[in-house]
């Protein structure tokens, strides 16, 4: 019987190297690995659906199920997940000391529907007494000008946003005071230690400890989607996928873990494993429902409240139900 092709679309991460190299191959599958960066992933999923499987933001998969025909089913297998309060940046002049100092501020994001944004918005609502409603904002082009959202969001009068102007960029705009801080997954070119753009969390790997401790939250920030057409023909790839994502992210954890020689450009990558262990647990990037069934619920009841979904979605209703299930003899 002739093994099923399949193009994979995903970005360069060490959880997913084993398929990428063949070391690990889904049973009766041929995957054909894309390493892509994940703006050009996400665009060509969503505007073109090119590839059978690939890497997606959680936030645009789970605004996908609006749709009168969803295009994609996802499995619980989360190829990004990381803490957000490093990602929010102020001016230095702004007058901006603390979280709640943003009420009635300016605030810049690339997109407003991105994962990240979703996160931080909802965490600043949350934990620190700024209401999304409270915050005036901007989207467009982080470093280069002309950045659209990549889907369609209808916000009605609630939230104030705007986009800049078409030659504007938000780095720009941040180091300038054209906006007071700004919002995001990536980190602004006009932040330079000691300049006039600075993180609004002076020591936020201490602030993400903490937030953890509280919640008991690692954000999720990507999913990997099956595009519907190739489930409902072969149904038996959701829960493929999933086994052989799992092995794959298994054995970079192993992997990670030996102190013989460094696998990356950090220091103190053990100690810093044995920490994350022992403050997240032994499996703290666990793929699955279950495990991260409080996690999906807060990020669903964020999207919806920040008006990006219909209706709140429950943590069930997103993964094909093949790839929740295990198999045990």
């Amino acid at each position: 019987m002739a093994r099923l092709h399949l193009t994979f679309a995903c970005g360069d991460y060490d959880r997913t190297r084993a398929l990428e190299d063949g070391t690990v191959r889904p049973d009766g599958i041929d995957l054909t690995y894309l390493r892509l960066p994940v703006e050009e992933t996400f665009f060509r999923m969503l505007r073109h659906r090119e590839f059978e499987v690939a890497e997606m933001s959680m936030s645009s998969y789970v605004k996908s199920l609006d749709l009168d025909e969803p295009p994609f089913v996802a499995l619980p297998v989360y190829t990004s997940r990381q803490f957000r309060h490093a990602g929010i940046f102020v001016n230095a002049d702004s007058g901006i000391e603390k979280p709640e100092d943003l009420r009635g501020r300016i605030v810049g994001t690339p997109e407003w529907q991105l994962t990240a944004g979703v996160w931080i918005r909802g965490i600043l609502a949350d934990h620190h007494g700024v209401p999304v409603d409270s915050v005036e904002y901007r989207t467009g082009g982080q470093e280069t000008p002309g950045r659209v959202e990549k889907a369609a969001v209808d916000l009605g009068e609630r939230i104030r946003i705007s986009p800049i102007g078409p030659e504007q960029t938000l780095a720009r705009m941040l180091a300038d005071g054209g906006i007071d801080a700004f919002q995001g997954p990536r980190v602004p070119s006009s932040f330079v230690p000691g300049g006039r753009v600075r993180r609004l969390f002076a020591d936020p790997v201490a602030a993400e400890k903490q937030y953890f401790a509280e919640t008991g939250i690692f954000p999720i920030m990507h999913v990997v989607v099956v595009r519907r057409d190739v489930y409902e023909r072969h149904p038996w790839v959701a829960q493929t996928l999933t086994k052989a994502m799992t092995v794959a992210k298994n054995r970079a954890m192993a992997e990670l873990y030996d102190s013989s020689a460094l696998r990356f450009m950090l220091p103190w990558l053990i100690p810093g494993l044995e920490e994350a262990r022992s403050l997240l647990g032994a499996d703290y990037w666990s793929y699955g429902l279950g495990a991260n069934e409080h996690v999906l619920d807060t990020f669903l009841r964020y999207h919806h409240d920040q008006g990006l979904s219909r209706r709140r979605y429950a943590p069930a209703e997103l993964f094909a139900p093949e790839a929740t299930e295990n198999f045990v003899i």
